[in-house]
């Protein structure tokens, strides 16, 4: 896989990642459906567990191109961020688009 493919992969993982807790019903992407509503700050947790996965997924890809290069915590506080930015379609479908039912 070239360097730009791997980098394309980590970013389509993150937007749909970011998204999943906000769409999918079940605790933690696998587990039982849950009854009734999901609580926000579970899908916060399920977003934080998804950001490290998709993290060990970058930083696999990382280490088969070549030497893993260290990061600060700048580094983290940004990849966060972008997560949580990339997670917004999915927070808007969920709390903010009113349905009619």
């Amino acid at each position: 896989m070239t360097q730009t493919a791997s980098i394309w992969l980590v970013i389509l993982a993150a937007l749909v990642a970011a998204n999943l807790p906000f769409i999918n019903h079940r605790w933690f992407i696998v587990g039982p459906v849950a009854a009734g509503r999901k609580p926000l700050p579970m899908r916060l947790l399920e977003m934080l567990l998804l950001y490290f996965l998709v993290g060990g997924l970058a930083l696999l890809l990382e280490r088969r191109v070549g030497q893993i290069a260290p990061q600060g915590w700048e580094f983290y506080a940004i990849t966060a961020t972008l997560f949580l930015t990339l997670g917004f379609p999915g927070f808007v479908y969920r709390y903010l688009v009113r349905r009619r039912h």
